[in-house]
């Protein structure tokens, strides 16, 4: 133990999200928890914006000023991979790599083979974990079940047929629409997956660089093209604000506002939001039951992608602070540490220890909705589609497909065409992103744009 300097400092950068208030206060807790059981090491947290945070992490790295850890959203991952230091060297160090054959870091025992495989799999590349996820999330749907009985609807719809039949029934009963969900590119991605689409080459980006983008692929015009229907006989709602940019928050809030206000009988919404949106129906007098997002069911299923965060290893730090930032994310990920913020933040646990724990405590057994979200992620079969793709500008991509849906919803655009058109701008993005990281233009290399979303 060194008694005689100042604690080694481990730095940490995480996003804030205003949705969920909590979310940072678990691993300040936690933080105090490391350093009473190591003395010799202090986590210091710097919380920021999630939508600035990799622009900020850029400018410090550039500097020689990067912290040890850095939290990014899914979305980021490419742009993680792809972020550099002062050198010009990668940024982040794979976890597995920095971790090799250790089954113990300064006494904290390793879990993150414990991570869930869809987890895993996500920030994975050629069998290495990139980074640590401390939660996640998927897409559910959730039904007003009180209004669903009065249009005669038994039970909840498992496939978009289904979904298409009930939403008839509910409309025939209330003379309104059914359904709502946010019009924002984590939607399309998941019933992309769902279907075993690819949006990528090289395997969705998971077998090398993202080079060829497409969401014109069957698999979305399919979604557009069902989604359209549902708009046109009067079954889905849509609020009128792509999820995209400074709208992203206002888009789902209104989506939540319309089932809480029994306006639809369904939504499609985080698995986050399961608690508030069941205390939603106490507080307006109904019930609500929860199911896994209605899939294709003219196709083979084939998964869903999950959402959140992964905490990141940068690779230049001593070899003393790496050790103390290794230990910390096994300390994050401790399996009660991992049930706990669970219980806080409502995000799935992402360990199968940490799952064993709560269902051994009685915990599904009392919200048994809380378990959906398991089984719908492990229903996987581990595809690259079901893993979901990784690419470059992939926030801004996803602005794009926002975009299309809304002219075909709004201007009866051809789901085909539009999402041609939209892919050809994809390319775009992809192109000018790729040649930056890979020093084809004029600068150091690495990128240049750090929209999240």
């Amino acid at each position: 133990m060194r008694t005689d300097a100042e604690p080694i400092s481990i730095d940490i950068w995480l996003p804030s999200y205003p949705a969920v208030p909590d979310y940072v206060g678990g691993i300040r807790a936690l933080a105090a928890s490391f350093h009473d059981a190591h003395p010799d090491y202090r986590v210091r947290i710097r919380e920021s914006s999630y939508k600035t945070l990799p622009a900020d992490v850029d400018a410090a790295a550039r500097r020689g000023a990067a912290p040890a850890l850095v939290q990014y959203f899914h979305t980021s991952t490419q742009l993680a991979r792809d972020m550099r230091d002062v050198h010009g060297a990668p940024l982040f160090r794979p976890v597995a790599t920095a971790l090799a054959e250790r089954t113990t870091v300064l006494g904290e025992p390793v879990v993150t083979d414990d991570i869930v495989a869809p987890a895993r799999g996500y920030y994975s590349a050629d069998g290495l974990l990139l980074a640590a996820p401390p939660l996640v999330s998927t897409t559910l749907l959730y039904a007003n079940t009180t209004l669903l009985a009065a249009a005669g609807v038994t039970a909840l719809p498992t496939t978009w047929a289904e979904v298409t039949a009930a939403c008839k029934a509910v409309s025939a009963h209330t003379g309104g629409p059914a359904i709502t969900w946010p019009n924002h590119g984590w939607i399309f991605q998941q019933a992309v997956a769902q279907q075993g689409g690819l949006l990528a080459d090289h395997a969705n980006g998971r077998d090398g660089r993202a080079e060829k983008v497409d969401l014109a692929v069957p698999e979305m015009v399919a979604f557009a093209q069902w989604w359209r229907g549902l708009y046109r006989d009067g079954h889905y709602h849509y609020t009128g604000g792509q999820a995209y940019g400074e709208n992203t928050g206002r888009a789902w809030q209104e989506n939540f506002a319309a089932f809480a206000e029994q306006r639809v009988a369904f939504v499609l919404s985080s698995s986050v939001e399961a608690e508030w949106l069941i205390q939603a129906g106490r507080d307006h007098g109904f019930t609500v039951e929860v199911g896994r997002m209605p899939h294709n069911g003219e196709v083979r299923y084939a998964g869903n992608i999950v959402g959140g965060d992964a905490i990141w290893l940068t690779d230049s730090v001593q070899p003393a602070v790496r050790d103390g930032a290794l230990a910390f994310l096994q300390h994050l990920l401790d399996p009660r540490a991992v049930a706990e913020r669970h219980k806080a933040t409502w995000f799935i646990p992402v360990t199968t220890t940490a799952i064993d724990l709560l269902a051994g405590d009685g915990w599904f057994d009392e919200r048994p909705h809380q378990r959906v979200a398991i089984e719908q992620l492990l229903a996987t079969d581990g595809s690259p589609a079901a893993r979901g793709a990784v690419l470059g500008e992939f926030p801004r991509i996803q602005g794009l497909m926002t975009h299309a849906m809304e002219d075909i919803l709004l201007h009866d655009a051809d789901p085909s065409d539009r999402f041609a058109r939209a892919s050809e701008q994809a390319q775009h993005l992809l192109d000018d992103y790729n040649a930056d990281c890979l020093g084809l233009r004029a600068g150091p290399p690495g990128p240049r744009q750090f929209v999240v979303d």
